[in-house]
């Protein structure tokens, strides 16, 4: 095999591995399973001694992945100010809309996240010119981590308050 081809080969398997890693839970439930089936009345419930709800979880996995999106493809992006602008004040949302949106947004930009990664002709591994050493390889690995290890608490959280699937 030639080493052009067997790169391409490579970065299609690594960009297949990336999107498996954002969509899928793999060896866990995926985002989209913790998130699927809540219902609204749980989510301005504190359970435990947990500093946040679910609503506030969510919102705060929706406007990270938005962060994390927008840094990776537009040098002028200005992150919201951490972590007072990554969680919500407000414990529910103020409407089972806002709830809905909050999951759309979710997915909608990890879609547009994902599509960033597909169309990366093979710059995965470029530096962004701004920033501090990312490139877009690092970001993805970021978000599947951020959004994993949070999917993993939304089900501790769902399961105190005896609002996940047995």
């Amino acid at each position: 095999m030639k080493t052009s081809k067997r790169v391409d080969t490579n970065h299609k398997q690594l960009i297949n591995n990336l999107v498996s890693l954002l969509e899928k839970g793999n060896a866990h439930a995926s985002l989209d399973d913790a998130l699927k089936g809540i219902t609204f009345s749980v989510l301005g419930k504190t359970p435990g001694k947990l500093p946040y709800t679910i609503w506030q979880l969510a919102e705060h996995i929706r406007i990270a992945q938005w962060d994390i999106l927008e840094f990776s493809r537009n040098a002028g992006h200005v992150s919201p100010k951490w972590p007072e602008e990554y969680w919500p004040i407000e414990k529910a949302p103020e409407s089972k809309a806002a709830w809905q949106k909050c999951i759309k947004s979710i997915r909608a930009d990890r879609r547009e996240f994902i599509e960033l990664i597909k169309n990366s002709e093979k710059n995965l591994y470029e530096y962004f010119e701004y920033g501090n050493g990312q490139n877009l390889l690092k970001e993805a690995l970021v978000v599947a981590d951020h959004n994993s290890y949070h999917a993993g608490e939304l089900i501790v959280m769902r399961r105190l308050l005896n609002a996940w699937k047995k």
